[in-house]
This record gives C-alpha cells, structure tokens and sequence, in this order.
C-alpha cells in the first residue's frame, strides 16, 4: 500500500533557493551544452564541482545495510517479490533493483529537482526544449565491462514507452521517442506543448543493455538477474523473503562527482514480512539493522525492549520538512454508487479522525487535507486574482465553493460518533436517494448500499473497525476484506475494489505525473495510480496548466486552483500524516552531519546510499551483551 511510502520531496519556488544557502547558476559549456538539467534552468552545482556538498567523501566502504520496504513503485510490493523485472506489469518486482542499474542523469538531494550527468557527461537542448542530444561518457560500462553505447540508451526508452509499467507509459505520454546518431550520442525528442518534467523523468530512468534482451522478452517476469551496470549486482535472495545487493567494488562511476560519498555498503539487504507485527520482532532480533517506524502504536508502546534500554539500538525523530502527501481511503468513482459527490461526503462524515487518532494513533498524526499537504502548493483561503483566472471558466461544472473557501472535513467532537456528522451524512445520503428501509440503507436502485474495503495489512484492521461502526449506524453494510499481497495488487490494478486506502505525494516541481493520479485517460488506464476513477475536464485542464508553468510562481497558482477543484469532488475520506520520520537502527553507522532536504530514498534521510557502516561502533555492538 503506497500510503507507508515516503517517496517525494518538497518544491520550493526559485526566489527561495537562496534561503538554502546557494544562488541558482545556469552553467552553460562554450559548445552549448549544460551539464546539469532542472525544470526551471535553475542549478547549484556549476560544471566543475567535485561532489555533492552533503556527501562526506571519505566515508569507508564495507558492512551491510539492511530493512523493510519502507516504499515501492511499479510493480513493487511492501510484503514479497518473486520478479527481478521491476518496470513491467506482471510479477512482484523486487525492492532495490534500482540500485543495479545507471541512467543518464541522477538527482542533487540538496535541490528541488536539479540533475546532473551520470551515463551522460553533457546534454544539449534544443531552442524549443523539444530535443535533447546526450553526450555519452566513454567510461561508462555494463557489468560485464561491455560500454554502454547509445543505442543501448535508445531501446531503453524507446521500449519503457511501449512496454514497460503502464504507469511508465502515461509519463512518456509525451516522449516521441529516442535515436541513436552514433555510440556516444543519443537524441530523445518531445512532442510540442510536453510536460515540463518529462525530460527529467527520461533522463532518470534506468538503462538496459540491448543484446541482453535480443533473446529475451523484457515485459515478462523472471528471476534472472537482467545485465545491469549500477553501483550494486543482485546477490542471493530468497523470494518472498529477503534479496540482497552486492557492491560492485570496480565500479565505472565511483569517483564522478555524483557519486563521490555514495554507496557506501558492501551489501544492501531487503528483508519481507507479511505481517508487521512479526516484522517489528525480526528488529527487536536484530534479523535487519535500520527501521523507519509507521505504526503509532508501536513507536508509544513496543520500543522499550534491551537493546533500546542499553543503548544498542538508537530511536529518534527527524522533522519531516517535506509535503506529506495524500493518504486516506480513496472512493471507487466507477461504481455506479459512489457517483454522487453528496454519497462521498456522507462518507468523509462517518469517519472520525479525532477519536481514532486519539484512541488508535496515540495523538501521533495531524489530520491530511490535500494532495499538496505541508507545501506552499496547497491551496489556502479564498482564491487570488490569478487561481479565479483559472477557475473561471470552469464556473458552472464544478462546485461554488471552488470560488471560496477550500474544503476542510470537519472537526468531530472525539466522541467517537459524532452526532452531528452522523446527522449530516444521513441528510447528504436522503438528498442523493440513498433511503433506509426495514433498517438497511438503500441505493436509488432499489439495492442494499453495501461497502467493501479492500486492504493487505491486518495492522490496519483497528482503524477500519470504529469507521465501519459508523457507517453501520447509517444503515450502510460495511465490511472489511484482508487479502495476501499479490490478490490486493491485482485488484488494485484491475480497480476491483469499492474503497482502499493508499498514500502518495507529489513530486518537487509536480508535472507529467499528475496525469497518473488525476486524469480521465489515467481513470481507464489498467494499473494507474488514479484509484479514484476521477474523470472531470476541469482537473484534466487545469494539469495542463501545471505542466504548462512557465515559472515557479506560475506552477504555485495553477497547484491551487487544481487543489480546489480535486478537494471539492469529495474523491476521497482523507486520513493523516505524520510530521517526523520515526527511525530506529541497531547502533552500527554513521552519517553525514547536515542531510539534503530532497533527498529520495525511503525515510528521505539517504540511509541507503549516503550513510555508512562504522566498524568502531559495530564491534563495540558485537561484543555487548546478546
């Protein structure tokens, strides 16, 4: 479920860069090619800096990191793997294959969305920005020592575009394709009017070597390790239960810039439990070493075992400075039930998030309101002169109150029924037909209102259970249905659910992506992230604008405007969010004194990749007591 994800990072506008200590430069070589891309132009590092200015360089190499799955893309799962394919449909792809693969480009963890050369050394942008030509660094190898050529560069996404993850394919919407011209120079072309991040999702993604797949079908599962060319191989695994990544010792790209500080561990080790609860005694065990805590009630009332007491194992909390996204159950749109926004509402009424966090949560969350929350893109107040611009002509296909106040689900007394929700949903359900009968409510079609909510984690049964209770006092029949990992990702993907819960946040400068969220051609799009089923010409429009954003200011404004509309359809029950990471980690590494605001990598702290193993600290750890 991707509401335990922590993938994405704060946007700032460009007049707030310098309050991070750095003026934007805009580097450009005599020959007119750049070595660093950003959505707006703007840059910190210039073309001869010698690493990331978070990085301690001279961190050791050696010792294991190990955890859960704390995030997941694509094909992931948070329980188990049985696929070494990460960027199709089929198949459970394995955490961490990210790590065995280059890209063109890789992101600063201290920028909103800069990116600077990894396989390319430099790239050229055409006048219109609808070309870009890549200049390949001769030294960079596959793992077998074959150089990555141009070509190789050119099917990789020329084939993500045709059959990789469909939700791989709605962000290419956009990518006309890719050519090699020789073997160190890749051109990709853009359509006009693309989105503005485009480019920079291309230049991450990963690149496969084509004589690899010359005898293999890519958009099959497998358990071969694919031909990688990253800092980490797949070493041994067990699937469904553990996988490990083993540093490539002789790396190409060790000493460039982007890498300096990086990749610290010898082994980079995912450990799968079905149940957390069960994963939280493999910590306690010391069967994984680094666990970010998302269960309140086990932070307030299970860290307390020896190794806590003794000091073996640290816990803290590091402020969350980044947005913190949407999470909360997402209402099938494309059920004939649920078509009425009234229906929505009622539902956003029965659920009481100041009990549940109260009595479940420990007061550990603040209550979500938007897809935008915790960012200056979140929509607050009535609208300026510059969102109503936006909004008005969509005046008569969505709801007046887009032109006032955006909406903000109510406040329950913490009663834990509260009457007066209760009393408002059962107006808003008697207003849409929804009327009870003999006791059960019932839908305009004559049939028994009945809810299912679909879900793969029995940790989430105590906050589904006072929520079903209130729909119950409103005649609805609500029912709760647990299923294994890969049942709930198959029906997720196919939208075979009423409602289920799932947490994501939009990237630094939002994009090309909000088409895999919001859009109507998402909405029927096997896979997508539009759970909802939302389809409104309205939201269509006004991403266009978002992506169209000629400025930071002008993308603010848009994000507003689209944030009102999205909180007036009612598509959602919001939930809540925390406002620190809860890390604990068996007392066996270090890390660098000032960690980048934007760095993406699980908790966001770059534990994976910009932490190291202390063997002072892990030999003092062996020889304490067990």
């Amino acid at each position: 479920m991707a509401q335990f994800s922590r993938r994405h990072v704060l946007g700032l506008g460009a007049g707030a860069l310098g309050a991070l200590g750095f003026e934007p430069v805009r580097a450009a070589e005599e020959n007119g090619e750049v070595h660093g891309i950003s959505a707006f132009g703007d840059l910190k590092y210039p073309a001869d800096f010698k690493n990331f200015d978070y990085v301690n360089v001279a961190a050791p190499k050696g010792g294991m990191f190990s955890t859960i799955p704390s995030t997941r893309a694509y094909n992931q799962s948070y329980q188990t793997f049985n696929s070494l394919n990460a960027y199709i449909l089929k198949g459970e792809g394995a955490q961490g294959m990210d790590l065995t693969f280059s890209a063109l480009m890789v992101r600063a963890g201290d920028e909103p969305d800069a990116m600077y050369g990894l396989v390319a050394k430099s790239v050229r942008i055409s006048p219109d920005k609808l070309t870009y030509r890549f200049t390949l660094r001769p030294e960079a190898k596959f793992h077998d020592g074959s150089t990555i050529t141009a070509h190789d560069v050119a099917w990789s996404i020329n084939t993500l575009k045709a059959k990789g993850h469909p939700l791989i394919q709605v962000q290419m919407r956009d990518v006309k394709g890719a050519e090699a011209v020789d073997d160190a120079t890749v051109i990709v072309t853009f359509v006009e009017k693309r989105a503005r991040d485009v480019p920079l999702y291309v230049a991450g993604l990963p690149i496969f070597a084509k004589k690899y797949y010359a005898t293999r079908v890519f958009e099959e599962s497998t358990l071969d390790a694919p031909l990688g060319s990253g800092p980490y191989k797949v070493g041994r695994f067990e699937v469904n239960r553990f996988i490990e990544y083993d540093r490539v010792k002789d790396w190409w790209g060790a000493d460039l810039p982007v890498c300096r500080g990086y990749y610290n561990y010898d082994v980079v080790r995912y450990e799968f439990y079905r149940d957390r609860d069960v994963a939280f005694e493999g910590f306690t065990g010391k069967n994984y070493l680094f666990r970010e805590e998302f269960t309140a009630r086990l932070w307030a009332t299970r860290y307390d075992f020896p190794a806590i007491k003794d000091g073996r194992v640290k816990r803290e909390q590091v402020p969350d400075e980044r947005p913190s996204g949407a999470q909360g159950w997402f209402i099938n749109n494309r059920r004939d039930k649920f078509r009425d926004p009234r229906v929505r509402e009622a539902l956003i009424n029965a659920f009481d998030f100041e009990w549940t966090n109260k009595t479940i949560m420990y007061d550990a969350y603040a209550r979500t309101h938007s897809p935008f929350q915790n960012s200056d893109m979140m929509a607050k107040g009535p609208p300026s002169a510059e969102e109503l611009k936006l909004l008005e002509p969509f005046r008569g296909q969505v709801p007046d109150e887009v032109f006032g106040q955006p909406y903000v689900p109510p406040v329950s007394d913490g009663s834990g029924q509260d009457r007066n929700m209760l009393r408002k949903a059962q107006q808003l359900l008697n207003e849409a037909g929804f009327v009870v009968k003999d006791g059960k409510r019932m839908t305009p079609g004559g049939e028994v209102f009945r809810i299912e909510f679909l879900y793969d984690e029995s940790s989430l049964n105590a906050h589904h259970a006072p929520y079903i209770k209130n729909l119950g006092t409103l005649g609805i029949e609500a029912s709760p249905r647990l299923v294994d990992a890969v049942q709930y990702r198959a029906r997720v993907e196919d939208f075979d659910f009423d409602m289920t819960i799932t947490r994501f946040s939009m990237s630094t400068t939002p994009g090309d992506s909000m088409r895999a969220y919001f859009s109507s051609q998402a909405a029927k799009t096997k896979g997508s992230y539009n759970l909802a089923g939302i389809e409104s010409p309205a939201i269509d429009a006004l991403i266009e604008k978002i992506i169209a954003a000629a400025s930071r200011a002008e993308l603010t404004v848009a994000c507003h405007a689209f944030d009102r509309v999205f909180r007036a359809g009612r598509y959602w029950v919001p939930q809540w969010y925390n406002k620190t990471h809860r890390l604990a980690y068996w007392d066996m590494f270090d890390r660098p004194k000032d960690l980048p605001r934007y760095q993406i990598d699980a908790s966001g702290s770059g534990e994976r990749v910009i932490w190291w193993h202390d063997a002072a600290k892990a030999g003092k750890l062996e020889q304490a007591k067990p």
